[in-house]
């Protein structure tokens, strides 16, 4: 007679814990269904916000503005050149304005000093009131020859040395803080090399 083989029954092994939390119980089907959702929506909201964000506008727009380098003899003939055409656009147009002359004096020094290259911060000062005379010429209105013109020159330089003095003044400041930024950054620069230094001689 055949014999029927018994086989032994095998267990089941537990089905692993489900990685959704489980519901406590007599809580709504709605906590267990917007458990998935925060957690997909928390790194979103825990993200940095970017950088350009924080900038103000003004320096957004400083930062996409022309930023040439010009050496001490580019920077004084870009400044000489530029309020001759301004002061001949100002005998034209206004009958030769001595305020508006200034006026326009005021940032053509603040960009002669911006522009001007860190070797030769120190010629922005100095370009700058050549570059108001040279200006000047078109407004002075002298009549009589050399002699006359450059008597109405020395004469507008005098009444209008108001506006010279400032413009000066603008360029001056904005070139001893772009030297002292430079020298701060010199120096950090040198105790990072220092330190770079002292961090790769073996011990002793």
């Amino acid at each position: 007679m055949e014999q029927h083989r018994t086989r032994t029954p095998q267990r089941r092994q537990p089905s692993p814990p489900e990685q959704a939390p489980a519901v406590a119980a007599g809580g709504s089907g709605e906590s267990a269904a917007a458990y998935p959702v925060a957690v997909a929506v928390a790194p979103a909201v825990s993200r940095p916000r970017p950088r350009t964000g924080q900038v103000a506008p003004f320096v957004l727009a400083l930062r996409r503005f022309p930023n040439p380098r010009l050496t001490g003899i580019g920077a004084g003939l870009f400044a000489a050149a530029t309020m001759f055409l301004l002061g001949c656009l100002d005998q034209l147009l206004l009958d030769g304005s001595e305020v508006a002359y200034g006026v326009l004096f005021l940032p053509v020094s603040a960009l002669t000093a911006f522009w001007v290259r860190p070797a030769d911060l120190v010629t922005a000062p100095i370009g700058v009131p050549i570059a108001f005379a040279v200006g000047v010429i078109p407004i002075a209105g002298g009549t009589g020859g050399f002699g006359g013109q450059t008597m109405a020159v020395v004469t507008a330089l005098a009444v209008q040395a108001g506006w010279l003095y400032g413009g000066t003044l603008v360029a001056g400041l904005i070139a001893t803080v772009r030297k002292i930024r430079q020298m701060r950054e010199r120096r950090r620069h040198q105790a990072r090399v220092a330190a770079g230094q002292g961090a790769r001689r073996p011990r002793p």
